[in-house]
């Protein structure tokens, strides 16, 4: 039995465009047409799907989840016409054609563009996005699925099952969050069957001197906490129960200074790590933490807070939702081949960072925190302004 195209409904058209012009403004016109051009990528005749267009179409796929592809094409060609003015005229395109266009555009634009445009974007006076001087950010990793496609499941695998077989083949992903405004920075994504650590290694070279990054027991070993501080970020970890953690020096807060090792023999010459350790449990429950920073001046950083602050690590998690089930609406992305996933996931991700920046933007009209908005909330008014409210897309 055929299934009949989604579309938009009729009252819904005119607002719909506006959509377009806020994500050109997030992503420039001018960045996009740079970006094209240093992969090689740039449009060569106007008759066709001008891959500027393109590149703002699969954006819209993010925001537009139950919309035919054609109809999503309709809003961003309409939305676009102030751009282009004359340059784009009337034209109908084929889910086909629309496909071969995403081929030829390739993904290492979309993540040219991620990593040139999405930045942290907090103000210095936002509840949330500092303490003690340094910008608060979360480290951790997730998964999405994609269709169960050939192609895709060679290129990123399957789940590991305890019974039957996984419906849909996954790719794993792992990104920094700055935890007052839930940007995604840093992102990296791989086949299902590269490690968490293996993506983090990568994603710590986004971090900065003025960071503080927050991660959970997984990550707390001496190689990647090493690679992770070769950058002067400050760092706040959880530790496993099972890490061996030598009380050295006692500190006035109740801390402690220990060492991380990386092998036994490393720690029967103790050459390690210089660390500090800050074990507490939570009012009403059994569970006992214990943090390791190297941030070792309780003076500066006093055990009680580090121990709040680690708690916001939590925001990640917030972050990793809006992308995954709010923004994409489900669990599994659109595209069926490996390089168009790659393509809608960092399109996803500039998608959600052109909604945390306006909420960002309210926020702070408002002197309020970015995380007391509500996120689908911002989606809604995004989708529903009036096109007569105009945008410029250089701004």
């Amino acid at each position: 039995m055929a299934r009949t195209k989604a579309t938009l409904d009729a009252g819904a058209r005119l607002a719909d465009y506006l959509t377009l012009g806020y994500l050109a403004m997030n992503c420039p016109l001018e960045q996009v047409r740079a970006a094209l051009a240093d992969h090689g990528k740039q449009s060569q005749r106007r008759r066709g799907l001008p891959h500027e267009v393109l590149v703002y179409y699969v954006m819209c796929l993010s925001l537009y989840r139950d919309a035919a592809y054609e109809e999503v094409l309709r809003i961003a060609i309409e939305g676009l016409r102030r751009i282009y003015g004359g340059e784009i005229g009337d034209m109908v395109v084929s889910k086909g054609a629309i496909s071969q266009a995403r081929h030829r555009v390739g993904a290492d634009v979309f993540e040219s563009l991620y990593r040139s445009q999405v930045r942290v974007c907090g103000p210095d006076s936002m509840p949330g996005v500092w303490y003690r001087g340094v910008r608060v950010m979360g480290l951790d990793g997730s998964t999405m699925e994609v269709p169960d496609e050939a192609a895709n499941a060679a290129s990123f695998g399957y789940p590991g099952a305890s019974r039957g077989a996984p419906a849909f083949p996954r790719f794993r992903f792992c990104a920094l969050v700055e935890c007052g405004t839930r940007v995604l920075v840093g992102a990296q994504m791989g086949p299902y069957r590269v490690s968490e650590h293996a993506l983090a290694g990568e994603v710590v070279h986004a971090t900065q001197p003025d960071m503080v990054v927050l991660a959970d027991r997984g990550f707390t070993g001496y190689a990647f906490w090493q690679q992770a501080q070769a950058n002067g970020a400050r760092l706040l970890f959880r530790a496993r129960a099972s890490q061996v953690l030598p009380v050295h020096q006692r500190l006035a807060d109740g801390s402690y200074l220990s060492k991380l090792y990386e092998t036994p023999k490393a720690r029967r010459r103790d050459h390690g790590a210089v660390v500090r350790v800050i074990e507490y449990e939570l009012e009403g429950r059994d569970e006992s933490y214990r943090l390791v920073t190297n941030w070792l001046d309780a003076e500066q950083a006093p055990a009680a807070e580090l121990a709040a602050l680690y708690h916001r690590r939590w925001q990640i998690e917030t972050a990793f939702a809006e992308v995954k089930i709010q923004l994409n609406g489900q669990m599994t992305l659109r595209s069926k081949t490996p390089e168009l996933v790659r393509q809608e996931f960092y399109a996803l991700l500039i998608a959600h960072t052109a909604i945390r920046r306006l909420m960002t933007q309210a926020a702070a009209g408002s002197r309020l925190a970015c995380e007391d908005l509500s996120f689908m909330h911002a989606v809604r008014v995004i989708k529903r302004r009036l096109p007569q409210a105009a945008f410029s897309p250089s701004a």
